[in-house]
């Protein structure tokens, strides 16, 4: 495993709760920070087997563009992205900084890190598997009868199941 991050990605944007704060604009810092296999990459020396940190400043740089009430929405758009982008990420971290946010006093910065774990084990055979627990995984796409997805839920702790065992059940 290793660690491919981005740090101090810089950016003026348009974010804030108040409409003021999204008419003047702020400085940003984003870091990203990825968890992931590298051997593959390495070995062969492949930046296709491996996180493309070109392509991780493109995301934050489009997401930043797109202005945003709250930094917490910015920095889950930015984790939805690059997870989306890359299918074999194992844990992820986003933070983004909001540098002197206009409060009633001197303040440095504000921040949100937001991060997620994406190894999971299957309810049934304990196999690991990767979820992202959202619309674009692809148990959404599971052949099993709606009822029966409900009394896997039950019977399994609420827990995802490998394409392998969902398979199983839909035979």
């Amino acid at each position: 495993m290793a660690t491919v991050a981005l740090e101090g990605m810089r950016f003026f944007a348009y974010h804030g709760y108040y409409e003021e704060e999204r008419l003047i604009g702020g400085e940003y810092v984003v870091d990203v920070y990825i968890t992931t296999d590298v051997s593959k990459a390495a070995v062969k020396d492949d930046l296709e087997r491996t996180i493309n940190y070109e392509n991780i400043h493109t995301i934050c740089q489009a997401v930043m563009k797109e202005p945003c009430k709250l930094i917490e929405t910015v920095a889950e758009k930015i984790s939805l992205r690059i997870k989306h982008l890359y299918h074999y990420i194992k844990e992820m971290k986003i933070r983004v900084r909001k540098l002197n946010p206009p409060l009633n006093g001197p303040v440095q910065q504000a921040m949100v890190e937001v991060d997620g774990d994406f190894r999971k084990k299957c309810g049934r055979c304990q196999r690991p598997l990767l979820c992202y627990g959202d619309r674009s995984c692809w148990c959404i796409d599971t052949h099993v009868h709606k009822g029966q997805l409900e009394q896997l839920k039950i019977q399994y702790g609420n827990n995802c199941l490998c394409k392998e065992c969902l398979d199983f059940f839909a035979a």
